[in-house]
């Protein structure tokens, strides 16, 4: 039961921040006249793709937390989910993007050490981070475009 809720908490954590984070710093007007560059997706893309991401984000983090919740890789862990959700802010409410292509791209080096040292430890949470990358480099070369185009 004990680990029951330890899933379910990673899940309530994980999925209710970024869906608060989300909901408090949706884009406005100032993200919708921005220019952009021609590989930005539509809107509606983001939730689906997060939603996915954040069930990837909680299980490695409830794997880790199992293992050893002291551990090296559950630093990187909350330090990865720090990351992701302090962009957010710092995009669309600041609307700093310079500052928020810092955010992310420390949130990469984070998710890469984070897999490199799960790789052997626990390859199902390293894979499970593999997504998370993908999609990190992708808002990343977005990021930056939208910095260098306004």
């Amino acid at each position: 039961m004990n680990t029951l809720l330890t899933r379910f908490a990673f899940l309530l954590l994980v999925m209710g921040g970024g869906i608060l984070i989300g909901s408090m710093t949706a884009p406005g007007d100032w993200y919708a006249n921005l220019s952009k560059p021609w590989f930005n997706p539509p809107n509606w893309i983001f939730a689906p793709v997060w939603t996915v991401l954040y069930v990837l984000i909680a299980m490695a983090g409830w794997r880790t937390w199992e293992r050893d919740s002291a551990s090296s890789q559950m630093t990187l862990w909350w330090g990865q989910l720090v990351l992701n959700f302090l962009w957010s802010p710092v995009f669309f409410v600041m609307q700093k993007p310079w500052i928020a292509f810092v955010i992310i791209a420390a949130l990469i080096f984070v998710v890469l050490t984070f897999i490199r040292q799960n790789w052997y430890i626990d390859r199902t949470s390293a894979l499970g981070f593999i997504p998370y990358t993908v999609w990190v480099a992708f808002a990343s070369a977005l990021n930056l475009s939208i910095a260098i185009l306004n």
